[in-house]
């Protein structure tokens, strides 16, 4: 006999459900790419009617450049926080690095790839790519700034070069669709050992915290 004990349905409010919108196209961008995004897959992955992600969505292309957007600042707020951790500039940027390889970071280079791509024909979302980018190069350069202050990093414009450590960074990641095998070291590091010249640390320097060296004299 069928149970007369019905579940009681939880209502949750606009913000909640528009949040669980969009972390539900963010996955699913992370793992299928942008292109996956529509109003029925997004209703299919939270088993509800399309109908209610075109209420919060109706232009779905929105959707789509806004769950790039939830991405790539979980990925931002992750590699370099707003609040600080504990240690100085140098362990800051050191633990930056140490999280800018594995199939974690790959992932989220194969999802910038593929959002680069497709906002040459989405304006959408070519505007929320550029403004995340304007974030990175915010956030990075404000941490080198910091070191800058405190006299352990000495480059006359911490924005350019956060520029130029992205640029390596953007170079590394395009190839993340075609590398197979492991990279050679000097490839591996090739943003770090830039960092230490544009910003005057000795060789090794940041190496040396990412293996838990004592960093090198000098």
């Amino acid at each position: 006999m069928a149970s007369s004990v019905q579940t009681k349905r939880v209502r949750k409010s606009p913000e909640e459900r528009r949040s669980e919108i969009l972390s539900a196209a963010a996955a699913i961008a992370l793992t299928e790419g942008l292109e996956c995004i529509t109003v029925r897959r997004v209703a299919e992955e939270l088993a509800v009617r399309p109908g209610l992600i075109s209420h919060y969505f109706p232009v779905a292309e929105d959707l789509v450049a806004e769950a790039f957007g939830v991405a790539a600042t979980a990925e931002l707020d992750d590699l370099i926080p707003r609040e600080r951790p504990t240690g100085g500039p140098v362990e800051h940027l050191a633990r930056f690095f140490s999280l800018t390889v594995g199939e974690s970071y790959d992932g989220m280079s194969r999802l910038w790839l593929n959002a680069r791509h497709l906002s040459r024909y989405r304006p959408a979302l070519r505007d929320r790519v550029g403004h995340q980018e304007a974030l990175w190069r915010e956030r990075l350069s404000g941490l080198l700034r910091d070191g800058v202050e405190a006299g352990v990093f000495h480059t006359p414009d911490p924005l350019l070069a956060a520029v130029q450590i992205l640029v390596v960074l953007d170079g590394l990641g395009a190839h993340a669709n075609t590398v197979r095998g492991a990279r050679s070291p000097v490839i591996t590091h090739m943003a770090v050992t830039t960092a230490e010249r544009e910003l005057g640390l000795a060789h090794g320097t940041l190496l040396a915290h990412l293996d838990g060296r004592d960093p090198a004299p000098g």
